[in-house]
């Protein structure tokens, strides 16, 4: 597997270097993950390394943890190959995606919860896509027909509630913002990071609604999706923030014009 060394991104500290030119850099942002970080890490490692077949990277992105995960995280880069750590002092999933996407020379870039809730299988047909230049960005979905999904009454309610409000306010042409497991293409992605405002859990909401005003091609793809009993997202807390975004993006279409449609590009080699 092809591993150069690239400079680390000013802002963030590495743990090493990630490489420049690999098929996919797999980002996992984390936050007080101690009790999980281990057994994800070495799942999905062991996971790319025997059944992935393209080059491949995994960046944990820490957002200001206070527990053992930068520990635990310094410690496993130091016994894997191919994995990276970057570290930031301030909280939001957004920030951490933002920091770790923003420097990455992979063709691909994507993110998964740190919990790995969604079957490592659809990793594969999620990324396929992008590096045959077919489509620019992928997500997975839980509210497809084919998906698998077990969590509780009031997240699927949740869920299904905010997609729609997305369909009716936004014009959301995608069935799932907020499942925890996208990918998008490295050249679009520098299009895309900088025109991006949230720092939070509306990132990926706010990345496929202005991916969509581009014109650009979304992959869903079904999901087996498990719920995470101790997941630490506080779900009223990002809801609200989740409304406030979507206002935000409302009345900035509004104002603003829209972006024409462009061709899909075909991905560099």
């Amino acid at each position: 597997m092809r591993t150069p060394e690239t400079a680390a991104a000013p802002g963030a500290r590495l743990s090493k270097r990630p490489a420049p030119r690999v098929d996919l850099e797999v980002v996992i942002p984390v936050y007080n993950e101690e009790e999980t970080l281990t057994r994800s890490v070495l799942r999905l490692h062991h996971f790319l390394a025997q059944e992935f077949p393209y080059s491949w990277i995994i960046t944990i992105a820490d957002n200001a943890s206070s527990d053992a995960t930068p520990e635990i995280a310094a410690a496993l880069a130091t016994d894997l190959p191919h994995l990276n750590v970057v570290r930031l002092e301030q909280k939001g999933r957004g920030r951490a995606l933002r920091a770790a996407w923003s420097r990455s020379q992979a063709r691909v870039v994507a993110y998964m919860d740190a919990d790995l809730s969604t079957d490592l299988r659809a990793l594969l047909p999620l990324v396929a896509p992008l590096l045959s230049g077919h489509s620019e960005i992928a997500i997975g979905s839980r509210l497809l027909r084919s998906a698998r999904v077990h969590r509780g009454f009031k997240r699927e309610f949740i869920s299904r509630s905010y997609n729609r409000l997305l369909h009716s306010v936004l014009h959301a042409r995608f069935s799932d913002a907020q499942c925890g497991f996208k990918a998008v293409r490295g050249d679009v992605l520098r299009d895309l990071l900088p025109i991006i405002r949230d720092e939070s859990w509306f990132f990926d909401t706010e990345l496929l609604i202005l991916a969509q005003r581009r014109g650009l091609r979304i992959h869903e793809v079904p999901v087996d999706w498990i719920d995470d009993p101790d997941s630490s997202v506080q779900i009223l807390a990002t809801a609200l923030e989740d409304l406030r975004g979507v206002v935000r993006l409302a009345f900035r279409s509004r104002r603003g014009p829209q972006a024409q449609p462009r061709p899909l590009r075909s991905l560099p080699s």
